[in-house]
């Protein structure tokens, strides 16, 4: 084809000094060389002439008007068609037909699908800008962990704390977050993706992580994706899905692989003659230069990463959810006890009590602790301080229908004991009169009371009065239940004198003369 003869190398080498055929030997067709030497022949055309044109203007100035053609298609608006296809659900094939509609009213010829599609990608490397049709705005974020890491700098000591960046990037404007971190922990990942949102204002329907345990459990290239629970959660948070690129495939989230290296020279090499010795002071910092890295302009574009989200990017974003994102931890398998509180940390959270005896999951946060069975969260409550033990938490909606749970105490005992009679009021005050705090009498004035589960209120009551007319001042269980086994309560037969127990007061024991055989002289 006549439109790649290198017309301009052509005069060169005749300038200097080589024949037709010699510069044909090159490379190029002798027909095509002599084409060349006779235009600029007869255009009166050296090589001094167009030593500083580029190729296409020597061609142009050789064969004016040699290649150039009016298209018989109706051109659409590029400019209109570059930006639709940023809006979400927006394709070539929409446009295309949209503009075969329009064609068909005005009268005019009409392109066809792939002619439109292949005018649209010179039109976007005329003017410089990324093509639509892979990225859309506001739809993907990609993240990842730089591989070039910072320091803190101890001002004492001169020790040095190595820190890691998260990098985050928005595909379509590029338009990109650092976040410094000491680890790269589970919670630190999960923060600096809600730090990112926070950054952007506004959150996107999908997340493209690498492969990282923090977020993904496993990839497998057939099968399902299994992701962490926490950063499942953190995803819902934000109405967003996880899509992880494929197990050593950068292709997959080429926008951050990209930005991971800007930000080693916008960031790590602008800010290496500098020491920090605070991690804030270093994300002060690290900002400062991030705004900086989005505000330079394109180099192949119009405008830079800032001007291309504030004006087309930023608008589609999602809104931030109303409640900041809370980092969680879960614990799996925990029975619910027979009191209908499930355990944690040394201390009783209620559950409600249909829950009894199940296995029940536990989220915690920094502030509350939530209780699900599966996908159903049971309850919740505010999380006991740090140092606290023992310490039972009850909602009274969890608990069954009639009276609340309360705690035993010296009150609601004798409280039962005056429901039971005067006798068994008796006893268990003796109880508590004989022991120096009342509540270690507790478990001993309930062993009493209990008895009345397996005997009538009224045999428990008689038994006591049987048990106060022996010589044990403070009468307990281990006394009163042989009078009920024997029926002693019913018969009204009296037992012997009690033998005193370490519990009860010292006192004598006097034996009669009738004891003694023979006479006593």
């Amino acid at each position: 084809m006549v439109r790649r003869i290198r017309a301009k190398l052509v005069l060169r080498l005749r300038g200097e000094g080589l024949t037709g055929r010699q510069i044909a030997a090159q490379g190029m067709s002798r027909h095509s060389v002599t084409a060349v030497l006779d235009a600029a022949d007869r255009a009166g055309i050296g090589w001094d002439d167009v030593a500083g044109l580029e190729e296409a203007e020597v061609y142009a100035r050789l064969f004016p008007g040699r290649g150039e053609h009016e298209s018989v298609h109706a051109q659409p608006d590029w400019d209109r068609v570059h930006r639709e296809l940023a809006r979400v659900g927006v394709t070539l094939k929409l446009l295309h037909g949209e503009y075969l509609d329009a064609c068909r009213g005005k009268g005019e010829t009409a392109m066809g699908y792939d002619r439109f599609c292949k005018t649209y990608q010179r039109h976007v490397l005329v003017i410089g800008a990324a093509s639509r049709v892979g990225h859309k705005a506001g739809q993907t974020v990609e993240v990842d962990w730089s591989g070039k890491t910072m320091a803190l700098t101890d001002p004492v000591t001169g020790a040095m704390t190595r820190v890691y960046l998260f990098v985050g990037t928005l595909p379509f404007s590029r338009y990109s977050f650092v976040e410094p971190a000491l680890d790269m922990r589970q919670d630190t990942w999960l923060r600096a993706n809600a730090a990112m949102f926070d950054w952007f204002g506004g959150s996107v329907p999908r997340i493209v992580p690498d492969n990282l345990k923090a977020g993904v459990i496993s990839h497998p290239a057939e099968g399902e994706v299994v992701l962490n629970d926490a950063y499942r959660e953190l995803a819902a948070h934000y109405s967003a899905a996880v899509l992880p690129g494929r197990v050593r495939k950068p292709k997959d989230k080429a926008s951050v692989e990209g930005t991971v290296g800007n930000v080693a020279t916008s960031v790590i090499a602008a800010l290496r003659d500098r020491t920090f010795a605070t991690l804030p002071e270093l994300r002060a910092a690290v900002y400062e230069r991030v705004v900086a890295y989005n505000a330079e302009p394109f180099q192949k574009r119009a405008g830079s990463r800032r001007t291309v989200f504030e004006a087309e990017e930023k608008p589609l974003l999602r809104p931030l959810p109303a409640v900041a994102f809370e980092i969680s931890r879960w614990f799996y398998s925990r029975r619910v006890q027979r009191n209908g509180h499930v355990v944690f940390e040394r201390n009783f959270y209620s559950v409600p009590y249909a829950n009894i005896g199940r296995s029940v999951d536990l989220r915690v946060t920094d502030t509350t602790i939530e209780v699900f069975a599966g996908d159903q969260r049971l309850t919740s409550h505010l999380l006991a301080p740090v140092g606290v033990i023992n310490e039972y938490r009850t909602h009274d909606s969890d608990l069954p229908d009639g009276p609340r749970y309360r705690q035993w105490d010296p009150d609601r005992v004798r409280e039962w004991a005056g429901r039971i009679g005067e006798n068994t009021t008796t006893i268990v005050n003796r109880i508590f009169e004989s022991v120096p705090v009342d509540e270690q009498g507790l478990d001993a004035a309930l062993a009493v009371l209990r008895m009345t589960r397996r005997y009538s209120a009224a045999r428990v009551e008689a038994a006591a009065g049987i048990a106060l007319q022996s010589r044990v001042r403070s009468p307990r269980y281990a006394h009163l239940r042989p009078i009920l086994e024997s029926n002693q309560d019913q018969t009204g037969r009296r037992l012997p004198r009690f033998e005193p127990t370490a519990w009860d007061e010292p006192a004598g024991y006097v034996r009669g003369a009738d004891y003694y055989a023979g006479d006593a002289r």
